[in-house]
């Protein structure tokens, strides 16, 4: 237990021992004083700690957060035991040892067992109270480290995309200039006109590479404009085949996908004249895809492998479906899934979850609501009987909204853990397959 509870028990000893000393003693002295402060010291610390002792154990063996059900059983039994044995042992110091009003035979023939179940019962509400305040400090620190947990991968896969798309500029312009850097020396006039389409081609690389997703049209009008522009250098030695579905064209993909792919076939595989390298690009069972006859060229160094590993990258962050690669001796063919929707980077993944999410912050309010029925009924029961028995003490009556209240308690706490929405939904489960078999 920490300082504060310690400085905490220490008041409320000194309160309750006050309280006892001004109503219920006769003698008003230091001594008796003295007296009714221990006694009132040793029933605070020792529940106090008891139960502090107990609920700090079952926070390691049983967190409230991954076993709710679990623990409020082990919590329930625990308290029972250990609040039994701690009344008994306080009350048989208080009357047998300190006051010697009573004999060890006398305390133990029945003479205080209205004294002792009295005592029990308020031993078990301050528990009570007590666990329930462990239980919300717990669920709160729960909800603030999901809070930071979700804030940091929202943080991360933001950064993670921007680091993605950010590749793409230099990755572009650096290929493109490789490109006007041949086509200089090998024709000028070529090289004229490349540099303006590639002015065109550059626009759209500026406009798109900030989106997470483009239309496939947008896409494939960018695309045949690329196209072009790598038939100014190649000429003859490079095909192009384009046959997308025309109800695909409203669908998603991830821009410059197709820019990539291209310069992938380009600087993969050898062109000629009298061996063209054709470049098809197509869809097939929502995927759009891209492939080319295999003619794999000698690489002097080691590809960076930025174009592939980009757009499935992003891909990843965007969708759970996968980017495919297939590869044969004739072939060499990337299939892109085509999305139907236009999903937020950000929300994507917890969408997803939305449903569980709604059931585990009703199941919270269900187990809050049931905590705050139990602190109230911690705090009224026992100033009622408090009540009662400075008053009158003959005329028991804070009895009855104890029991009524305690049962309704009960019920409430079992419809919370043990016959809630779990067993309503697993029933409701079972009446599905059976009438599913039948």
């Amino acid at each position: 237990m920490k300082r504060k509870d310690f400085i905490i028990l220490l008041w409320i000893s000194l309160g309750t021992s006050l309280f006892f000393f001004l109503f219920f003693t006769d003698e008003h002295s230091l001594k008796s004083f003295m007296l009714t402060l221990l006694i009132s010291s040793m029933y605070s610390f020792l529940i106090g700690i008891g139960n502090g002792f107990i609920n700090d154990f079952l926070n390691k063996k049983f967190p409230w957060s991954e076993a709710t059900t679990k623990r409020a059983i082990v919590s329930i039994a625990c308290i029972l035991v250990a609040n039994f044995i701690i009344v008994y042992f306080c009350n048989y110091m208080n009357f047998v040892v300190f006051q010697k009003n009573a004999t060890t035979e006398q305390f133990f023939s029945g003479k205080y067992n209205f004294t002792n179940w009295f005592m029990v019962n308020i031993a078990l509400l301050i528990s009570a109270f007590l666990h329930a305040k462990g239980f919300m400090e717990e669920l709160k620190k729960t909800s603030r480290k999901e809070v930071v947990e979700q804030k940091l991968i929202a943080k991360s896969a933001n950064a993670q995309f921007e680091t993605l798309k950010n590749q793409l500029d230099p990755h572009f312009l650096f290929n493109s200039l490789n490109v006007l850097s041949s086509l200089i020396d090998e024709n000028p006039k070529q090289a004229q006109k490349f540099t303006a389409s590639m002015s065109k081609i550059y626009r759209y690389v500026l406009e798109q590479k900030d989106k997470e997703l483009v239309t496939v049209e947008d896409e494939m009008e960018f695309a045949k404009t690329y196209c072009e522009l790598l038939k100014t250098r190649f000429e003859n030695s490079v095909d192009f085949i384009f046959d997308v579905q025309k109800e695909d064209y409203r669908r998603y993909v991830v821009p410059l996908s197709l820019q990539l792919l291209l310069e992938n076939c380009i600087k993969h595989n050898f062109a000629t004249s009298s061996k063209p390298l054709v470049i098809k690009v197509f869809s097939e069972n929502d995927t759009l895809c891209i492939e080319n006859n295999l003619q794999v060229r000698e690489q002097m160094k080691e590809s960076a492998g930025i174009g592939l590993a980009n757009i499935v990258q992003r891909y990843s962050l965007l969708t759970k479906r996968n980017v495919f690669i297939e590869k044969s001796e004739d072939y060499f063919k990337v299939k892109l899934p085509i999305l139907m929707e236009k999903p937020n980077v950000i929300s994507a993944q917890p969408n997803d979850n939305d449903a569980a999410y709604e059931k585990a912050q009703k199941r919270v309010k269900e187990i809050k609501s049931f905590y705050s029925n139990l602190i109230s009924y911690c705090i009224i029961i026992p100033f009622l009987a408090i009540i009662n028995l400075t008053t009158s003490p003959k005329n028991i009556w804070f009895y009855f909204p104890m029991l009524g209240w305690g049962i309704g308690l009960v019920a409430h706490g079992m419809s919370v853990f043990a016959i809630g929405k779990n067993w309503e939904d697993k029933k409701i489960r079972e009446i599905l397959e059976k009438q599913n078999k039948q």
